[in-house]
């Protein structure tokens, strides 16, 4: 039963997290995919990046342009998106990492959490 709550939450980050950037980027990843592991969330997120992104990409002085822009956008709105996660959880985001791969397109953010969620889940299914 705890697998069903964890399941759940899962489901509900990787929803909130793309309208999150929809509303922020005018576009969303293809796919995305939340871990809930012990204390951290993990969101994976497939084909994040713009055709503008793409192409700037393939070229060497393009890739880390790119990366940079995404660090920079992602710094300005980390407290809003450590708000979506501590809202859904019900814990405290005690701090968040980022990254994203030019290469395959992919972003993945990581948030540390103020309690054992994967514990939490269980608990309150028992």
């Amino acid at each position: 039963m705890g697998q069903v709550v964890k399941s759940q939450m899962e489901s509900t980050i990787s929803e909130a997290y793309i309208k999150f950037l929809r509303g922020m980027l005018g576009r969303g990843p293809k796919e995305t995919k939340t871990y809930i592991i012990r204390d951290m969330v993990i969101v994976r997120l497939k084909d994040v990046l713009t055709q503008e992104e793409k192409a700037l990409s393939t070229t060497e002085r393009g890739r880390p342009l790119v990366k940079q822009m995404r660090r920079i956008l992602r710094e300005t709105h980390s407290v809003q998106t450590e708000e979506i996660i501590s809202v859904i959880t019900g814990c405290q985001v005690i701090s968040s990492h980022s990254d994203i791969s030019t290469k395959l397109g992919e972003q993945v953010e990581m948030f540390i959490l103020d309690c054992d969620l994967e514990k939490k889940c269980k608990v309150k299914t028992e």
